[in-house]
């Protein structure tokens, strides 16, 4: 876990989940000595970090998470398995089929990434879904994980206020966070219009391939879910005048409304802010 990402996040009701599950996670949720909410992301970051520097370097947990990010709305506890064995398989995964074998091994040994290999794939043939509830993006926000949300459901604290609570009792981020919350009908719904308004004046385009893979991973959980956008450390990157100008789901839902309606130049500017800004923002990971 690296301390600049930002997540999306599905959490389940726990309905969802198998009976020997769900017993489980309302303990877990009665747990006093469980990682709150405003400590989960430094506990995530801290064993990522030990597993790291060990002699040799750990690339995935030895066992699965037994923690979860909670929610709870209406008296509905909601869940979000951490996961991080599978996550931390799935990126080791994606990192190293990304380099050259030779700069691979000059971070984690051959033996070591071997096993660690050895060790998914025997996972792999007693698992049928590698599904994950959390998907993490290292010094920005993709584009498309703006679309199933909506500007009115921004969560903005900035520090020293006073964390908020929505009426249906949703527990708020730490202090200084921005986060967007939905319900998964209403990210599914944005999803599909924006898939819909992409083919029809835009074609195939990369961006569409983006939107439709979000749009596959949603379509894998409970439709009673939520669905939640947390810049995470991300917000470390940005100040506060920053965080408060920031208003991507607004310029990217105004693009596409700008797009259905034959407002070109409206939807190519209201586009451009948002890329423009990430694209500053993901620039500070090569920066000196």
């Amino acid at each position: 876990m690296l301390p600049y990402a930002a997540y999306l996040r599905v959490y389940e009701p726990l309905s969802a989940f198998s009976e020997q599950e769900r017993l489980r996670w309302n303990a877990y949720a009665q747990n006093p000595r469980r990682p709150r909410r405003a400590g989960a992301l430094a506990v995530e970051h801290e064993e990522s970090v030990r597993r790291l520097l060990r002699v040799p370097p750990a690339p995935a947990p030895a066992a699965e998470s037994h923690n979860a990010y909670l929610r709870r709305v209406d008296g509905v506890l909601y869940v979000c398995p951490w996961q991080t064995r599978l996550r931390s398989w799935l990126a080791f995964a994606s990192w190293r089929g990304s380099l050259p074998t030779k700069l691979a091994n000059r971070f984690v040994p051959p033996p070591v990434a071997e096993h660690t290999a050895d060790e998914f794939d025997a996972f792999k043939r007693g698992e049928p879904s590698l599904r994950t509830h959390i998907m993490t993006s290292t010094w920005h926000v993709p584009t498309p994980w703006f679309v199933p949300f909506d500007s009115a459901e921004r969560w903005l604290v900035l520090r020293g206020e006073q964390e908020p609570e929505s009426s249906t009792g949703v527990t708020m981020a730490p202090a200084r966070n921005m986060l967007y919350v939905t319900s998964m009908a209403q990210a599914r719904k944005r999803v599909a219009r924006a898939l819909v308004v992409i083919r029809r004046h835009v074609g195939d385009v990369d961006t569409l391939t983006d939107v439709e893979e979000v749009g596959r991973w949603l379509e894998e959980f409970h439709p009673h879910s939520l669905v939640e956008l947390d810049y995470g450390g991300i917000v470390h990157l940005m100040d506060d005048e920053t965080l408060q100008a920031d208003q991507s789901v607004a310029e990217l839902a105004a693009a596409l409304t700008g797009l259905d309606n034959g407002q070109e130049e409206l939807a190519f500017a209201m586009y451009q802010r948002v890329i423009l800004r990430w694209r500053s923002v993901q620039s500070l990971e090569s920066a000196n």
